[in-house]
């Protein structure tokens, strides 16, 4: 894929996540979350690459600078990824992220141990984060779940689960029936709702 088709795919995808969207041309001037892993994108490259990770770094403190998002070089994105307003946003060195993931604002995929190795949480495919949500540790959130706002994960959980509370506790993802008009499985997930 080339880096122009994997562009217009976050645009495609910022547009389907974003019902404020207008356009193209304005996801891709004004979306801060979007210019940020864009930028991790490139710092990604040049971390995986021998003696590049020092600039990969210094990328993205000036992305930090320049969306409020803070995205580690080390971390592993997939496809389609949306950070939907994006201030706020941590993203540790060890998390992994599944294809079609969107974190709301404020969102933290932190460490809890201090030690080498892997430190952060893995969302599946589709999950949805909260804004304010801290998802904590070395941690497996399961495909097409749902973290609530301000909810603070600490353990594992199933694919299609909400996950809410302090300390967040898992339940099973139950869809409303029937589902609003143009709405389908894969976008019925509001994590607002869950509080």
């Amino acid at each position: 894929m080339t880096i122009l088709s994997r562009m217009r795919e976050d645009v495609a995808g910022a547009r389907r996540h974003d019902p404020a969207a207008r356009s193209g041309l304005e996801v891709v001037l004004s979306y801060s979350g979007l210019h940020a892993i864009w930028l991790y994108r490139v710092a990604h490259r040049w971390w995986v690459s021998p003696g590049l990770r020092l600039p990969a770094r210094l990328l993205s403190q000036l992305a930090r600078f320049l969306t409020g998002v803070e995205i580690h070089p080390g971390a592993r994105i997939g496809r389609r990824f949306f950070i939907d307003h994006g201030m706020g946003v941590v993203i540790g060195e060890t998390a992994v992220i599944g294809d079609d993931v969107m974190l709301y604002h404020g969102v933290t995929l932190g460490g809890k141990s201090r030690g080498r190795g892997k430190r952060h949480p893995t969302l599946g495919d589709g999950v949805v984060v909260g804004a304010g949500a801290q998802v904590l540790g070395d941690i497996v959130i399961g495909a097409r779940s749902v973290v609530g706002a301000n909810a603070v994960v600490v353990k594992s959980a199933p694919a299609d689960s909400v996950l809410v509370g302090i300390p967040a506790h898992a339940r099973a993802r139950d869809l409303p029936h029937p589902l609003p008009p143009g709405r389908s499985d894969e976008t019925w997930l509001d994590p607002g709702i869950y509080i």
